[in-house]
């Protein structure tokens, strides 16, 4: 099934940085709404303008912050390590 939609807004290149940052919070705040609630029409231009300004960003800030703590080592750093499955539960549910 191919996606059409009728672009609207400030084309995500002529954002100054600022704008595209606050653009981006506002379509990633308003994402479930849009999936959960909106028309099929609704879906395709979110879908649209949320990888427009992502594509955007990525282009803008290509070595942008990673938080280490994101990244699977710092998850598993983050977290002591754990007996099996059984033993996770039972220390889970304090039997």
């Amino acid at each position: 099934m191919s996606r059409r939609y009728l672009a609207t807004g400030v084309p995500a290149t002529s954002l100054a940085d600022e704008d595209l940052l606050r653009e981006l919070r506002s379509v990633h705040r308003t994402r479930h709404d849009a999936l959960r609630h909106g028309s099929d029409q609704a879906l395709d231009h979110h879908d649209a303008r949320m990888a427009e300004l992502e594509h955007e960003y990525l282009r803008r800030f290509p070595h942008r912050e990673v938080d280490p703590q994101r990244l699977t080592e710092g998850a598993r750093a983050r977290r002591p390590a754990l007996g099996s499955r059984h033993d996770r539960a039972r220390d889970l549910h304090g039997l």
